[in-house]
């Protein structure tokens, strides 16, 4: 019929029994062409793949494509009876379309059945069979990359290969199919069980290649999971299962921990605790998460899906594997965590002290160690030591236990009175340190300890008893050589120098370090400099800071060592103090300053001269009669020396100090604390010695431009001094900025290198005499233009300084004036 009857005749109804038979044979391929598949499940959801396409062309060659579409339609709503609504709809759209393609292609390229020629149908046919490919996939794979949640090009790219080769095989079955039909019309007959042959061939490939790609894929997670944190074997578990298994959630519940994450091929979307439930419903096959010999389990595996799923065989092996990995996984995990706590735990304990929690001395030599090689550039580094006193009282009275517990509040109130960037470390026993980073200028060391000490000052309840708790501190900068063990050494010198004197801090100093073998050795030749006149005298300048010219002069004692040369007076002041030496080098010393301020004085330059006093000076009751008697002797009025004293005078020496000091203030003489805010006694010293002078120390002028500390005590400073009626010298200007921060602060009178170094009497009389800018009595120029001139009361007056010219703003001017 195929051959005899034109094609025009299936254009319309069918006519013979025989027309009505082909019809059915060709729906009848279609579904079976539809029924005998390769069933791949994804998700919930079985893909599978068909030879029906097969059909649909060789029918769209031989028949009309209205009866294509129609046979098509019927053939696959016959084969989909068992399917969902949206499934038979689906696939009936999908292969219409297959179908129709296929049809319209071959009447573009005006087929005609049968052909003239067999090979001239080769290039029509592999033209409708490519539409018919391409169409199936543009409509089959971003459904499936939907369900199983992969990206559309990614699943394009799957089996790729296969699904060329498939197209490949039915082609070229479509075109011997349609030569066999070409020459006999009734070997239709026989092509279903050829082509069913093919699929059932093409579908063990399939399969194979499924699977092969499955224990590729279980091997790739099971080494995937070769990781130490459990976090991470967790995330790549569920995110590995749920591609593996093309489940629509994986769940691993942990027994240790009550823990459990849910998730899919996005990564983890639950982890928290055992009680909350899933939010897909559906089917859920459980694993149990246990070795091989199943001796050990430690939870549970849990795939979950959207609709009825049944695994393979296969896949339930391949399910106890990976299982039986992650079981393993997750172990070794734990062991790791385990041994990471402990090992962490180790480390503290050999770092921190086990009673208070702070770090031991290990651990502080550690850290000052790197801060001093690493960390020059970050500021000064210091140290605190603190021992408690009389600690022994309170564990022989109360007991270890109480101790212990004062011990943890002593260590509780340090750490909080301590900065972020502070160490700090319990030594052993009731000793405790705390390393200070960063610090602006080394003098912020003592404000610093102070605020630790001061910490300690509330008395600590213990068991209803309030105990007072009094400690010594040590504060040592950082050396230039040494490293930490010397700064400990240092800081070690200090908190005994605090003991001993009685006061609760003591900064390191070279004078008094007794380990010094330098300073033993120039201790014995002491009686022979005396003698010799080899300690001299420099004068370093005191210029009033607005108008730079020279209020005043402070005299240095050097040692002319014949052998050393020049020597710096730390490292034998405290010699000359304990060698009783004392008197006669302060004499000698005294003589020089008022001999030199004599000569300024003959040449215009009245000038008061300011000398350094010895606190054990200020013990002797015969010093004041001593110092009365060389300015006598020096024909000099009382009020031209200044003696600056030191903060290193302890509270329980006031008593007799007071009577000193009040003679030689009674007398005229001035008085002036020197290095005012590094030491720990500073108002209470000023509350009972009745001096007329401040001296700012220089490490808090060097540092005032970057460190707000620094500023702030250089303002408290000079307020107090206002309020105090007190003048206030700078010491350590060394720059125009410097020098008009500190006037525009209210600070009148300074000293340093931007005037001059300290230099003999001569010399400096000689820079008096040529001035500055053609005005004697001159070091610097003037802040400011000639102007308004005010009057600065209770300034030192020397000579030629009386006055200052107004600062550079009337704001400046109605300030002074109002602070006098």
């Amino acid at each position: 019929m195929l051959v005899s009857l034109p094609a025009a005749l299936f254009k319309d109804l069918p006519r013979t029994a025989y027309d009505v038979a082909t019809l059915v044979m060709l729906t009848f391929m279609i579904v079976v062409g539809t029924l005998v598949k390769a069933r791949i499940r994804i998700r919930s959801t079985t893909q599978s793949i068909s030879w029906n396409e097969t059909a649909i062309v060789i029918g769209a060659a031989i028949m009309s494509v209205h009866w294509v579409v129609l046979c098509t339609a019927v053939g696959i709503a016959l084969a989909s009876l068992r399917l969902s609504p949206i499934k038979v709809l689906f696939g009936v759209g999908k292969n219409v379309l297959v179908a129709a393609g296929a049809g319209y292609v071959l009447a573009l390229g005006n087929w005609t059945w049968p052909p003239h020629q067999p090979l001239g149908m080769l290039v029509p046919l592999g033209v409708a069979y490519l539409v018919v490919a391409l169409v199936d996939d543009l409509l089959a794979i971003p459904v499936i990359a939907l369900a199983s949640g992969t990206e559309v090009r990614r699943q394009f790219r799957a089996n790729l290969d296969l699904r060329i080769a498939g197209f490949a095989v039915r082609f070229v079955v479509t075109v011997c199919t349609l030569v066999i039909l070409s020459a006999d019309p009734r070997m239709l007959l026989a092509i279903p069980p050829l082509v069913l042959s093919l699929h059932l061939a093409y579908s063990t490939r399939i399969r194979a290649r499924t699977e092969q790609q499955a224990w590729q894929r279980l091997a790739q997670t099971t080494d995937a999971l070769n990781v130490v944190g459990l976090d991470q074997v967790l995330t790549t578990a569920v995110t590995r299962a749920a591609e593996l298994f093309s489940a629509d959630e994986v769940e691993i519940e942990l027994r240790a921990g009550d823990r459990t994450v849910r998730g899919g091929t996005g990564g983890i979307a639950y982890d928290g605790a055992t009680h909350e439930t899933s939010t897909v419903d559906g089917t859920i096959i459980p694993a149990a998460l246990e070795g091989h010999d199943r001796s050990v389990n430690v939870g549970w595996l849990r795939l979950r899906f959207a609709g009825p799923v049944e695994l393979s065989e296969r896949e339930q092996y391949t399910l106890r594997t990976f299982a039986s990995a992650l079981c393993t996984a997750v172990r070794n995990a734990q062991a790791y965590a385990e041994l990471a706590r402990i090992a962490e735990e180790n480390a503290y304990a050999a770092t921190h002290d086990a009673l208070t929690g702070l770090s031991n001395r290990r651990h502080l030599l550690d850290e000052g160690t790197e801060q001093l090689t690493t960390q020059h550039a970050a500021g000064v580094t210091a140290l605190v030591l603190i021992d408690l006193n009389h600690f022994k009282e309170v564990n022989d009275t109360l007991g270890h236990g109480a101790g212990d517990r004062v011990l943890m509040q002593v260590a509780d109130r340090l750490r909080g009175a301590a900065r972020p960037d502070d160490l700090v470390a319990r030594l052993g026993g009731d000793e405790f340190a705390v390393l200070l980073r960063g610090l602006p200028a080394p003098a912020v060391a003592a404000h610093r300890a102070d605020t630790l000490l001061a910490a300690l000052h509330e008395p600590i309840d213990l068991d209803g008893m309030r105990i007072s708790v009094e400690a010594s501190g040590g504060i040592a900068v950082a050396p230039a050589s040494g490293g930490m063990p010397e700064l400990l050494r240092r800081a070690d010198v200090a908190m005994y120098q605090a003991k001993r004197s009685g006061r609760r801090t003591s900064t390191y100093a070279p004078t008094r370090d007794t380990a010094d073998l330098g300073r033993l050795t120039l201790g014995g030749e002491l009686s022979r400099a005396v003698a010799d006149h080899e300690f001299i005298v420099n004068f370093q300048p005191i210029v009033d800071l607005g108008s730079g010219e020279v209020i005043g002069a402070e005299a240095l004692a050097r040692w002319h060592h014949p052998t050393h040369g020049m020597i710096d007076p730390l490292r034998f002041i405290e010699a000359v103090e304990r060698s009783g030496l004392l008197p006669a080098f302060a004499e000698a010393i005294l003589d020089q300053a008022l001999i030199a301020a004599g000569g300024w004085r003959a040449a215009g330059f009245d000038l008061p001269v300011s000398v350094n006093v010895s606190p054990r000076s200020l013990l002797d009751a015969r010093f004041p009669g001593a110092v009365l008697a060389r300015l006598r002797a020096h024909d000099l009025p009382p009020d031209r020396l200044v003696l600056e004293l030191t903060e290193t005078l302890t509270l329980s020496q006031l008593d007799v100090v007071d009577r000193v000091l009040s003679r030689l203030r009674d007398a005229g003489v001035r008085l002036a604390l020197d290095d005012f805010g590094t030491g720990y006694s500073s108002l209470s010293l000023l509350s009972r010695i009745p001096v007329h002078e401040l001296k700012i120390d220089r490490s808090f002028v060097t540092a005032m431009e970057g460190a707000a500390e620094a500023a702030a005590v250089i303002r408290s400073t000079l307020d107090l001094g206002r309020s105090l009626d007190l003048i206030v010298v700078a010491e350590g200007v060394e720059n125009e900025p410097q020098r008009r921060a500190l006037w525009e602060l209210g600070c009148s009178a300074g000293q340093g290198h931007l005037f001059a170094r300290p230099l003999p009497a001569g010399a400096l009389l000689a820079a008096l005499q040529r001035g500055a800018g053609g005005r004697p009595g001159a070091l610097a120029p003037p802040l400011h233009d000639a102007g308004a001139v005010i009057r600065l009361p209770g300034r030192r007056s020397g000579g030629r300084a009386r006055t200052a010219v107004a600062g550079s703003t009337a704001a400046q001017i109605a300030d002074d004036a109002s602070r006098h």
